[in-house]
């Protein structure tokens, strides 16, 4: 255990993070997902929400600056919904740590399944929000000066 490092965060799961590079991105998915199938690099999150996790990268993670929606979800299918409080519970996690969220693109469903076999990793979380997937592009990390 690591102090300031929430209990959410894998070792795993920090390695890959602190890997990925600007433009980079990480899925973070239901518990329905069809990770295995579209990527070789899966993290198991078993039992953990994606706010949950949301609010844990995000204090970590900086969003990519340099295009307008850094976050991605994926579109209802037709005749299908979206259930509003999904996408509302996902942006009150950020901005609970940012002070506001990034704007959020919709993803038609297999577009969204295509980007996510180009992704750094997927998550595997246990979500089990109908829609519940979020893909994360990461920004230029800021340099710290003294």
């Amino acid at each position: 255990m690591l102090k300031g490092i929430h209990p959410a965060l894998s070792p795993e799961l920090l390695k890959v993070l602190a890997e990925m590079g600007h433009g980079d991105e990480i899925v973070l998915s239901d518990a329905h997902f069809p990770a295995h199938q579209l990527h070789h690099k899966v993290i198991r999150a078993d039992g953990i929400q994606i706010a949950t996790l949301l609010e844990a990268i995000t204090p970590l993670f900086e969003y990519d600056q340099y295009v307008e929606r850094p976050l991605a979800m994926m579109q209802a299918v037709p005749g299908d919904s979206l259930d509003p409080a999904v996408e509302e519970r996902y942006l009150a996690a950020i901005a609970k740590i940012n002070g506001k969220a990034p704007l959020v693109e919709r993803v038609e469903r297999f577009a969204f399944y295509d980007r996510a076999k180009t992704a750094f990793a997927v998550v595997i979380t246990g979500e089990l929000a109908k829609y519940g997937n979020i893909i994360l592009k990461k920004g230029v990390t800021p340099v710290l000066t003294d």
